[in-house]
Order: structure tokens, then C-alpha cells, then sequence
């Protein structure tokens, strides 16, 4: 029998993952903790537990993962979260005693969930990135705008602290005024920030390379390109399409292969429209958003994940199928309702995804109960409803038949 896979964290990218495991036999336990979670209702799942969210309390987070040892010693650990990963990597050498660890040593882990440490390694290497200042006073903000051109972007430095606080991934200024405002409206919360040029482009230019890495190689490669976003211009993706981007290999490669990463990765780039080079925009050390449509084309980023680590079975690079779509369903219908005249898309843009051969994130035929709840909470949040909390220490509950 197969060990089991434990996932930290519930939300579409972890429903990727316990998707993926699960078709392949894999017993997959969930550690849930968010308002927002759905994955642990999946199909797949053996069991799920509630625990302490880890960027609330760390110590009670990794306490409650322990706990879980209990059912599931020697299985893959995976967090499938910014916060997550972090508080894994920082208390590496202790879950190491109880499971096999998907996540990276902290001192490397540092490197991509602190975008600071992720540009000026960049900068070192000769990656292309976004002009991007770190101002430590307000004196520093003053003087980045002196030559900056607006709208500028204020970015956290740890996204996962400010999407909790603004519920938004970062914050556009227009004006000197408003990049000032913003700065400090962050640094009150206790996010640290940088300051960054925006770099002019639909979400077209938007580009995906997911690769799975090992002593400093990379194995398996898949780009992608991305559609739509919400919101538009500076958010998450919600149309991804699968195509070969030749030129996000080498600084994808680049970038990784300096933070000494190895597992799965997600970078991201964007294309500026006014010298047409991939800008890095960040990296991901985790299982990202899209990743059913990587296994849609034929490669399985955490079945091979998992018989790597736990069969010992070396992943082969594979050719992918391009053309194919991601979809995240009820985000790409509501903004493309609320957004129309602003994205200003061809109606026949909007479909063309749905017609072509395509993957949702969370829709699926065979394992409904995901969207069903994403309905549910979604019309919770219309009647202004308010999600509960999640627990400590584990509650644990067994997957139905």
C-alpha cells in the first residue's frame, strides 16, 4: 500500500494536488485551516483535519501537524500555501523526524517567499526583473519617486501577511501622493514592501514555468501563458492556456538555479511590451494555482513529486499538449460580468476557452463537492455571511465512501 500524502492547506491549488494523488491511489489526508478551503471535501480525501492557521500561530500550526504523525508517520508532507511553506521550512528538522518534507530549507525558502531577497538575487544573476527599490522610511519613498514613472506598484515583500490584511495582492499608486499613502498604510499593518515599476502589458504577456527540479537540474519543464487575471493587469490568474515559451527556459533555469531550489516551482514572468524580454515576477515554491492543467497535458507535477520522494523513482523530461485551457470558473464569469468594458475583450476571446479543450480548477464531473461548496460560500458572501473559524488542535473527520 501506498504511504499517504499530506496536504497543508485546502484551496484550489491544494484540490490540484489531492486530484492528482488520489487518482493515482495515493491516500491523501488534508490539514485544513482557511475560511476559503474546499479541497478537503474532495473525493480523494481520506481524512482531514482542521488546525491552527500557520500565519496566526506557527508554533500551534506545526504543533497540530505533528499531531497528525500519529496517522500518517513516513508519509509526503506538502504545503500547498505561502504560509505554510514557511512555517514548514522554519521547523524543517523537526517534521523531517516524522514525514518526508516536500518544502525547501529555510535559508533557501527565504529567497522566494521574500520578494526583496528574490530581486536582488535576480539583479546578481542577470535576470531581467522590474526596477525595484526596498525603502526602509519614508525618505526612501520620496526619493524612488523622483524618477518614477506612474502608476508604480507597492508589493509586499511576504504576500501571504498582505493578502490577509488588504485581501489584495498588492497595491497600484498613480501619483507620488497616492505611492506615499499606500506605503504607509502597509507599514501600519507591519508588511514590509517594495516599491516597483509596472510593467505595461495585457495579461497575455504573462508567463508560466513550472518545473520540478533536483541537485541543481532541472527535470521536468512546462510553460504556459496566461489568459485573464483578476484582477486584471496585477492579479491572480484565472484563464491559463498550456503553450511552449521558449525564452522563460533560460531565465526560469536562471533564477532557480541561484537559489539552489530544488522540487516543484512555479515562476512567473511578464513580457514588457516596450523592449519585449520576460521580466521575472516572482517564484513560487509550491504547487501553484494551475496545476490541473499541467496534469491535463500530460505531466504530472505531484504524482512525480510524490514517486520521487517516496519510490525513488527519478521524473524523465516529457513532451506537454498545448492549447489547452485552465479555467477557474465563478472568478473568470464574475469578472468577465464586472469587468467587461474595462478588459474590453471580443466576446469571442471571452468563450474561446470554454470551447477549445480546457481543465476548471475546481469543477469537475467525477469529484462535484468542491464546487458545490464553492457555490455555497460564494452566496454566503452575497448575503454578507461570515465564514466559520478554523480549530486547534486537529478535528479529525474520515472521508465517506
Amino acid at each position: 500500500m501506498l504511504a499517504p500524502a499530506i496536504v497543508l492547506g485546502a484551496e484550489t491549488a491544494s484540490l490540484g494536488v489531492v486530484r492528482a494523488l488520489g487518482r493515482h491511489g495515493v491516500p491523501v489526508v488534508v490539514l485544513h485551516y482557511g475560511a476559503t478551503d474546499t479541497a478537503h471535501r474532495s473525493r480523494y480525501v481520506t481524512a482531514s483535519a482542521r488546525i491552527c492557521p500557520p500565519h496566526e500561530d506557527e508554533a500551534a500550526f506545526v504543533t497540530g501537524v505533528l499531531a497528525a504523525a500519529e496517522r500518517c508517520a513516513g508519509g509526503l508532507l506538502i504545503p500547498t500555501s505561502d504560509e505554510a511553506v514557511v512555517a514548514v521550512s522554519r521547523n524543517l528538522s523537526a517534521l523531517a523526524e516524522r514525514y518526508v518534507v516536500a518544502c525547501t530549507p529555510w535559508e533557501i525558502t527565504r529567497t522566494f517567499i521574500e520578494k526583496r531577497l528574490t530581486y536582488e538575487l535576480a539583479q546578481r544573476s542577470g535576470i531581467a526583473c522590474p526596477r525595484t527599490v526596498a525603502p526602509a522610511s519614508r525618505d526612501d519613498v520620496l526619493r524612488y519617486t523622483d524618477d518614477a514613472r506612474f502608476p508604480c506598484l507597492v508589493k509586499p515583500s511576504r504576500s501571504y501577511r498582505f493578502v490577509a490584511r488588504f485581501h489584495a495582492k498588492m497595491f497600484t499608486a498613480y501619483t507620488r501622493e497616492e505611492l506615499l499613502a499606500r506605503y504607509e498604510e502597509a507599514t501600519a499593518a507591519g508588511c514590509e514592501v517594495v516599491l516597483q515599476e509596472f510593467i505595461p502589458g495585457a495579461d497575455g504577456a504573462g508567463v508560466n514555468y513550472n518545473s520540478y527540479w533536483w541537485d541543481g537540474e532541472p527535470l521536468v519543464e512546462f510553460t504556459a501563458v496566461k489568459v485573464r487575471g483578476g484582477p486584471p493587469a496585477v492579479g491572480s490568474p484565472r484563464v491559463v492556456e498550456s503553450r511552449l515559451v521558449p525564452d522563460a527556459l533560460a531565465p526560469g533555469r536562471g533564477i532557480l538555479r541561484a537559489m539552489r531550489f530544488s522540487g516543484y516551482a512555479c515562476t512567473e514572468f511578464k513580457r514588457d511590451l516596450r523592449d519585449g524580454r520576460l521580466k521575472l515576477m516572482e517564484v513560487n515554491g509550491r504547487h501553484n494555482l494551475s496545476t490541473a492543467l499541467a496534469v491535463r497535458c500530460g505531466i504530472d507535477f505531484p504524482w512525480l513529486q510524490y514517486r520521487h520522494r517516496m519510490l525513488g523513482v527519478v521524473p524523465e523530461a516529457t513532451r506537454f499538449e498545448e492549447g489547452v485551457y485552465w479555467i477557474d470558473l465563478l472568478r473568470d464569469v464574475g469578472y468577465s460580468v464586472t469587468r467587461r468594458h474595462s478588459e474590453r475583450y471580443p466576446l469571442r476571446d471571452y468563450v474561446r476557452p470554454y470551447l477549445r479543450r480546457h481543465v476548471f480548477a475546481v469543477p469537475a464531473w467525477r469529484d462535484p463537492v468542491p464546487f458545490v461548496w464553492e457555490w455555497l460560500r460564494l452566496l454566503a458572501r452575497l448575503r454578507g455571511g461570515r465564514s466559520k473559524r478554523t480549530a486547534s488542535p486537529p478535528v479529525w473527520t474520515a472521508a465517506k465512501e
